[in-house]
């Protein structure tokens, strides 16, 4: 049914990246595909994964609790989120085998800020089964990854309310 799997990337600074990911997970759990989430740069309480851990064939694999802002790390904190998501990227190769689609949401951010190893993710996307359709979601993209990709999509910021000192509002930014 799938064919090969194709590889998906959302980037850039513009809003939009993780909702037209989760639109893409939506999809794809309403036509009966199984769906594997997990989020590397968020906490287990935002407003999409509340509700994606409601629906059908979809699975969200559980992640760290009191995320900190990279800016807030020390050295050794970053050095533990970076052994921590590694391990996390090892465990979901050996897990997806079964799933139609994965979503790695924020990967790109995680490998921005060395924190997730991006020859890792590299090897995966390059070895993956087969059927898998993988999502990677986050602000900056390597040219060595976008060549890996199928679909790559870039969000592209005009005007957003940061810019005038808002705060993201619960709901609409996060």
């Amino acid at each position: 049914m799938m064919g090969k799997g194709r590889i998906h990337i959302y980037y850039g600074n513009g809003k939009g990246k993780t909702t037209a990911a989760v639109g893409q997970v939506v999809r794809a759990a309403g036509h009966g595909l199984k769906v594997l989430v997990f989020q590397f740069m968020k906490d287990n309480s935002s407003g999409e994964r509340a509700i994606l851990e409601q629906l059908p064939n979809v699975t969200c694999l559980p992640g760290r609790e009191n995320v900190k802002f990279m800016n807030q790390m020390n050295g050794e904190e970053k050095a533990e989120l970076n052994h921590y998501n590694n391990k996390a990227l090892d465990e979901i190769v050996k897990f997806c085998g079964p799933f139609d689609v994965l979503w790695l949401d924020e990967a790109l951010c995680a490998i921005e800020n060395r924190v997730l190893s991006e020859k890792k993710v590299i090897s995966f996307l390059q070895h993956k089964p087969h059927g898998l359709e993988i999502i990677l979601t986050g602000h900056m993209v390597s040219d060595e990854l976008i060549a890996e990709a199928d679909y790559v999509t870039e969000m592209c910021k005009v005007r957003h309310p940061y810019d005038e000192g808002h705060l993201a509002r619960e709901g609409i930014e996060y």
